[in-house]
């Protein structure tokens, strides 16, 4: 009698030992996707995880060395959601900036970020994480989008006068976006 309740709750403990090192479907996709984002990397961007095992959660810096923005450093956050690859990661800008489709408060315009798009280029299931990367570094060169901004102000001011727009990006990355 004790070797059977012995043997059941021994059981017992394996069952809840495996349920809980079940991994979930997105967690499985990012054990791939990092990897493949990691080795084709742009050379102005660096991921960094703050937590090795907590794949759905890190930082992306971007340093372009083009265009309006070079000499800045501008960091992201990004945080893949349960429901991933279905829905897209969540991305902010925690560098403070001037750009058309960045806001001052970190909200970032970038159509494959979208859910749904006009263009239908937004999100889809096979999007990947990588697809992200680039497509946020290209935010610096040449998707920069002055036509459909979320930064209204940013874009009429270039529209305005190129060179006062140049001049303010460049104050913002003085001040904020320092190397």
């Amino acid at each position: 009698m004790i070797t059977l309740k012995n043997k059941q709750a021994k059981r017992n403990q394996e069952h809840t030992d495996t349920t809980s090192k079940r991994l979930s479907i997105r967690d499985m996709l990012l054990v791939k996707e990092v990897q493949e984002m990691e080795e084709n990397l742009p050379s102005t961007c660096e991921v960094n995880f703050s937590d090795a095992s907590c794949l759905h959660e890190f930082s992306l810096t971007v340093t372009p060395d083009t265009g309006y923005w070079q000499g800045g450093k501008f960091r992201f956050n990004i945080s893949v959601p349960d429901e991933y690859n279905i829905v897209p990661p969540k991305v902010a800008c925690t560098t403070k900036l001037y750009h058309p489709n960045i806001t001052e408060v970190g909200e970032v315009c970038l159509s494959l970020l979208r859910q749904s798009s006009y263009d239908s280029m937004g999100w889809a299931p096979t999007r990947k994480l990588k697809d992200v990367v680039w497509g946020l570094n290209s935010l610096f060169t040449d998707l920069l989008n002055f036509d459909d901004p979320l930064n209204v102000e940013a874009a009429d001011h270039y529209a305005r006068d190129k060179e006062s727009f140049k001049s303010k990006v460049g104050e913002f990355v003085q001040l904020y976006a320092r190397r």
